[in-house]
């Protein structure tokens, strides 16, 4: 059977940076290209932070070291022509010659990521969608699927590479295929198992503005005896699996969490393809890589309160269904305390606002920021849901004593509570037609509508912080652009459901308060639509102060017929 080697072979697709029809390379053209190249393209989301870790970082880290300072850091990024010197691209091809064979997705001996020779007792298999996290496999059926676990899935080789490198980050849980040589093996299966790594991480993943600078602005800062050795140089790899904690970031990175053996074979036309595997149990991560740069840290309070007993630190993860800006206090805070506890963003978003303090990085520096999540249902058995989404984001709003860090928190906050408000103003119109509010946990309430009327122009936002570069006219500009349009967008949310309530609502409903005998609460439609304006106003309290500036000179002007709340407002350059 030919081989397939990853360091040659075109499987990794990529974007020019002029522009270009996309190119498909391998490991070393790839790296030799780096600065030629806008970044990966990948046919699913959550393999991008896969082939970075499991291939990319470890292989320019290993090669040519990982910055040691974060000086030198700057220094790589800053330097002229925006690529790997002839040094560093001679120890790459050094190193990829030197390990080829370690590189070879069919290798007899130690293919690349799996076990040579993996098998059941009965030698049985599976098909090569057990790999695949969006194909129906088993109990891994998802909602729409339009194949069955019956369907034959041929993978090419570059397919097959990048479901095994995401197998071993994301996989799912559970009971996996029992295998000879595994002596916790019981009933022919093991269980137990957890999760990929990365599924038990909010992952984040900073872009620059070519595949150069995102490997550089990925590669931590790393002391050379916590830098270790990746897996490819830890094989050939056994059956047997342990729990066991990292020892450093290359074994991190690397981390084998499934013992996979991929079966190719040659179809009628002579390619080879991937249709069965092996998957079985892998090395368990514990505990959790103190120094894992690709997350944001939650800190929450211990069950027993004791001045000995610190807070526990945990990887704080994305939400299903919310986008990458409403999670900005964790992404902005190097440590911040907020109303679901404390915050610590990424050791790599921490290295990048250093990178701008010592001038290696303009502060209209174009980085983007994406953000990945798994979510899983039943036991984490299988995947019910991919979270993915990229946002643009100003280095100095990385920093906690600026305007614009204070700006996007705001902004956040905002668009936050005029949800709520909108959501306030619903449930006070039900209550004064005689109904219930939507419960928050059912249903479609109103205030997620706003929050997705309002997502592109928090987005558009963002983009313009980033490239205001830290100018202050520019920044409270925009602030005032976006209570206007803000206020706009509640607005027309609000008169949507005051448009709708019923005529019963204008006399309104009187409702006892819970535990206050005789005492009674009035919901009717104008003290709701009073009760929001009142709220609107304090949400968005500079757009309402020069409302109001501008409302008091059209009084003066127009005498005492002018009507403040038909005014359509104050138009502002943005």
């Amino acid at each position: 059977m030919p081989g397939y080697n990853l360091v040659d072979e075109p499987w990794l697709t990529v974007r020019p940076a002029d522009g270009g029809a996309p190119l498909e390379l391998g490991i070393a053209e790839l790296l030799a290209r780096a600065h030629e190249l806008e970044g990966i393209a990948v046919e699913f989301s959550s393999q991008l932070p896969a082939v970075l870790r499991q291939v990319l970082l470890p292989v320019v880290a290993h090669a040519t070291g990982a910055p040691r300072t974060l000086r030198e850091k700057g220094e790589r990024l800053a330097r002229d022509g925006g690529g790997f010197t002839e040094d560093e691209l001679r120890a790459i091809r050094t190193y990829l010659d030197g390990n080829r064979a370690r590189f070879d997705l069919f290798d007899e001996r130690d293919p690349f990521g799996q076990v040579a020779g993996l098998r059941t007792a009965k030698d049985e298999t599976k098909g090569a969608a057990a790999l695949v996290a969006t194909a129906a496999s088993g109990n891994n059926v998802p909602l729409f699927a339009s194949r069955t676990d019956a369907d034959p899935l041929d993978l090419t080789p570059a397919q097959a590479a990048h479901w095994l490198v995401h197998a071993h980050c994301w996989d799912t849980a559970a009971i996996k295929t029992g295998v000879v040589g595994d002596d916790q093996v019981k009933a022919g299966k093991t269980t137990g198992n957890p999760t990929g790594p990365l599924g038990q991480l909010g992952v984040i993943v900073p872009m620059g503005r070519t595949l150069y600078e995102t490997l550089l602005l990925n590669l931590p800062v790393t002391p050379t005896s916590a830098e270790g050795i990746p897996q490819w140089l830890r094989g050939p790899h056994s059956p047997a699996w342990k729990p066991r904690g990292a020892e450093s970031l290359l074994d991190l990175w690397t981390w084998q969490a499934r013992r996979i053996r991929l079966i190719p074979h040659e179809d009628e036309t002579g390619r080879l393809k991937v249709a069965r595997v092996v998957i079985s149990a892998g090395d368990r991560l514990t505990p959790m890589f103190e120094r894992e740069p690709h997350t944001a840290w939650t800190f929450t309070a211990p069950a027993k309160k004791s001045a000995s007993v610190r807070p526990e630190r945990r990887p704080r993860r994305h939400t299903q269904g919310k986008a990458a800006w409403r999670g900005l206090e964790a992404l902005l805070s190097a440590t911040r305390q907020g109303p679901e506890g404390a915050f610590e963003t990424s050791v790599l978003l921490d290295e990048i606002s250093g990178l701008w303090e010592i001038g290696s990085l303009d502060a209209d520096y174009p980085l983007q920021v994406e953000t990945f999540g798994m979510v899983y249902g039943t036991q984490s058995a299988v995947v019910e849901d991919v979270i993915h989404d990229s946002i643009p984001l100003s280095l100095l709003a990385l920093r906690q004593d600026s305007e614009a860090h204070d700006l996007l928190l705001d902004v956040a906050e905002q668009a936050e509570q005029l949800a709520r408000a909108v959501n306030n103003l619903s449930a006070d119109l039900r209550r004064a037609a005689g109904t219930d509010p939507i419960p928050w946990d059912k249903g479609q309430r109103p205030g997620e509508l706003l929050l997705h009327v309002l997502d592109p122009l928090v987005r558009r936002l963002l983009a313009g912080v980033r490239g205001a570069g830290g100018d202050e006219d520019v920044l409270h500009r925009g602030r005032l652009a976006w209570e206007q349009v803000a206020h706009r967008r509640a607005r027309e949310a609000a008169d949507a459901l005051l448009l709708a309530a019923p005529a019963s609502t204008f006399g309104g409903r009187s409702v006892e308060q819970p535990g206050k005998a005789g005492k009674k609460l009035t919901y009717s439609l104008g003290t709701a639509g009073a009760n929001f304006r009142r709220q609107l106003d304090e949400i968005l309290p500079r757009y309402a102060d020069v409302r109001k500036q501008v409302a008091a000179a059209r009084l003066a002007e127009t005498g005492p017929d002018y009507d403040f709340e038909a005014d359509p407002g104050v138009d502002f350059d943005h």
